[in-house]
C-alpha cells in the first residue's frame, strides 16, 4: 500500500541502521488515529536527522528534544502534547488533530518562491496527504470572504475566483475535493482574474491556487488554517442550513448557540436582514440543540415546533440534517413511560420520549453516520434493545450498539468451530468485551463506521490475539506482537 511505502521511505532515510523485512516492519514515522496526530521520534538520530525531521513536519527543535527525553505530557507554545515510549529508542509525540495540512511544499502566505513539482499528481504527494487528513469533525461551520471575493455556489456548483494575475500563464485549483491534484482543475482566465466551477456536497473542503507552478492561499478568504508547512490552506464550506429568527428588528446583537459549539453565546453572530435576522451555515449530520441568543436573552426558535426538554429543565430548539433512524421497542405496552438514551444525545434521561405505536414504541431520530451506543429507560429501568444483539460491555453495564450507515466490513476466514471472535482496535480502545464478530456464510463479518485515518486493529478468537491474516499490512506494537493496519479514505 502507499500509505505503507512512504512512511518506510521516510523512515529509512532516517534512520539508515533500521533494517526492514517481510517480518519486521518500522511504525509510520506520521500518522493520524483516533483524532490524533502522531510523530515518532528515534533517541539515535543526530542533530541533522532532528534538523530534517523538524523542517520536514514543522517541529521545533526544542520540543523533539524534550520529547526525546522525558514522558508524559509537555507543554510547548500553549499547546499540550503527549509523549509515550514506543519502545527502547522511539518515543512518540502527539497532539489532538485540529488542524489540516497541505501537499509538504514551502508556501508562504501570499505567494511561494519555491516551485512545486507538478509531476503529474506525483507519487509522493498522495500517501503524505493520507497521513495528514484533514479533519472534518467540526459540527458547524461559516464562510468568511472579503467583499472583493467573487465567491458564489448555484446549483450545487461552487465558483471559485482568483482576481488579479492577469499575467500568469496556468492557474489551477488544488484541494481536499480533488485530493490536492496539481493538474486536474485548471481555472480559466476572466477579465476579473481567474474563474473555474465544480461540484460540491455540503461539508467542509481545504484548497489553495498554484499560480505559474507557486502555490498561493485564497487572499480574498478571510477563513484559514495552518497547513503544518509554514503557510497556510483556504476554508470553505458548502452550506446546507439556514438559521432564521424574525422579528425582532430592534434588537442590538443576535447569536445563535447550541450543542454544535458547546453553547457559547456570541461567536455565531446572525445578520440583519428584511423582517428579521439570519445566518447561513454548514452543519454536520446528525441532531443538533439550539437557542437564539437575544440581546443576552435566550430563547427557543419561535418559527421550530421541535423543543425538547433537556437534562436540566431547560426547553431546547432541536433540528435534524441527515437521514432518519427508526428506534422500536417492542412490547412493554403497558408502559407509562419510555425513553430513548444513548451515546448520540449525551445519555440525557429526560429529551426523548418515545411514542406508543401498536405492538410497543417508537422514535425517529436523525443521526449522522458512526457507531452510538443506546438503552430504553421503561418507567425509570434501564435496559439494553432486546430486538438487537449487538452490545457492548459486560455484567450490568451492557449497551446495545447500533452502527448507522457502515463503510467497513471486517472479515474472518476459517475458524468456523470458535466460540467467540471480536475485532477490536484503536476505534473502540482496544475493548475485549464489544464488536463482538457475527459468522455469515463461512465468515466471521463485523460492520463499522470509521473515521477517516489509520486505525490499528486485532481479531481476538476465542481469547487468543492475532493480526489479520488476509492483511499484509502491519507494524510493530509494544508487545511485538504486531497490530494490523486499516486506511479509511475521506
Amino acid at each position: 500500500m502507499k500509505h505503507t511505502l512512504i512512511a518506510i521511505f521516510l523512515f529509512t532515510l532516517l534512520l539508515p541502521a533500521v533494517k526492514v523485512t517481510a517480518q519486521h516492519k518500522p511504525g509510520n514515522v506520521c500518522y493520524i488515529s483516533d483524532n490524533r496526530i502522531y510523530f515518532q521520534l528515534d533517541k539515535r538520530w543526530t542533530d541533522v536527522q532532528k534538523k530534517e525531521f523538524g523542517d520536514l513536519f514543522s517541529l521545533d527543535s526544542t520540543l523533539i528534544d524534550t520529547a526525546l527525553r522525558s514522558t508524559g505530557e509537555i507543554t510547548y507554545d500553549s499547546i499540550t502534547w503527549l509523549v509515550t515510549r514506543f519502545n527502547t529508542n522511539i518515543n512518540e509525540l502527539s497532539k489532538p488533530f485540529i488542524s489540516a495540512s497541505a501537499p509538504v511544499h514551502s508556501q508562504d502566505a501570499r505567494l511561494a518562491t519555491n516551485d512545486v513539482f507538478l509531476l503529474d499528481d506525483g507519487w509522493y504527494i498522495k500517501p503524505l496527504i493520507h497521513q495528514l487528513m484533514v479533519n472534518y469533525s467540526e459540527k458547524i461551520g461559516i464562510n468568511e470572504f472579503s467583499e472583493e471575493s467573487g465567491f458564489r455556489v448555484a446549483n450545487d456548483t461552487a465558483y471559485f475566483l482568483l482576481s488579479g494575475f492577469q499575467k500568469a500563464g496556468q492557474v489551477y485549483l488544488s484541494g481536499t475535493f480533488n485530493n490536492w491534484s496539481t493538474m486536474l482543475t485548471p481555472m480559466q482566465k476572466t477579465g476579473k482574474g481567474w474563474q473555474t466551477g465544480i461540484l460540491l456536497k455540503p461539508g467542509k473542503y481545504l484548497y489553495k491556487f498554484i499560480v505559474d507552478g507557486r502555490w498561493l492561499q485564497d487572499p480574498d478568504n478571510l477563513q484559514k488554517e495552518n497547513d503544518g508547512n509554514a503557510g497556510y490552506n483556504s476554508v470553505l464550506y458548502i452550506l446546507n442550513h439556514v438559521f432564521e429568527l424574525k422579528g425582532f428588528e430592534q434588537a442590538k446583537k443576535v447569536s445563535v448557540a447550541g450543542s454544535f459549539n458547546d453553547w457559547k453565546p456570541g461567536k455565531l453572530k446572525m445578520e440583519r436582514v428584511p423582517g428579521g435576522w439570519n445566518l447561513p451555515v454548514f452543519l454536520q449530520e446528525g441532531t443538533h440543540a439550539y437557542k437564539f441568543v437575544v440581546d443576552k436573552q435566550w430563547m427557543t426558535d419561535p418559527g421550530n415546533p421541535v423543543i425538547r426538554r433537556d437534562s436540566y429543565g431547560n426547553l431546547n430548539s432541536f433540528l435534524g440534517i441527515g437521514d432518519t433512524m427508526i428506534f422500536r421497542l417492542n412490547g412493554f405496552e403497558n408502559a407509562r413511560d419510555v425513553l430513548l438514551t444513548g451515546s448520540f444525545n449525551g445519555w440525557s434521561t429526560s429529551e426523548l420520549q418515545m411514542n406508543k405505536v401498536a405492538g410497543g414504541w417508537e422514535l425517529p431520530y436523525v443521526l449522522a453516520a458512526g457507531n452510538f451506543e443506546y438503552k430504553f429507560i421503561v418507567d425509570g429501568k434501564w435496559m439494553p434493545d432486546p430486538a438487537n444483539p449487538r452490545t457492548v460491555g459486560t455484567g450490568d453495564f451492557v449497551n446495545s450498539l447500533i452502527t448507522f450507515k457502515p463503510n467497513h466490513t471486517f472479515y474472518l476466514r476459517h475458524f468456523s468451530n470458535a466460540k467467540s471472535v471480536l475485532v477490536t482496535g484503536s476505534f473502540n480502545g482496544w475493548s475485549k468485551s464489544s464488536y463482538q464478530m457475527e459468522m455469515k456464510d463461512g465468515l466471521w463479518t463485523y460492520e463499522l463506521n470509521l473515521k477517516p485515518g489509520k486505525h490499528t486493529y486485532k481479531f481476538i478468537v476465542d481469547g487468543q490475539w492475532m493480526i489479520d491474516p488476509a492483511n499484509e499490512d502491519w507494524e510493530t506494537n509494544w508487545e511485538g506482537t504486531g497490530n494490523s493496519v486499516l486506511w479509511i479514505d475521506p
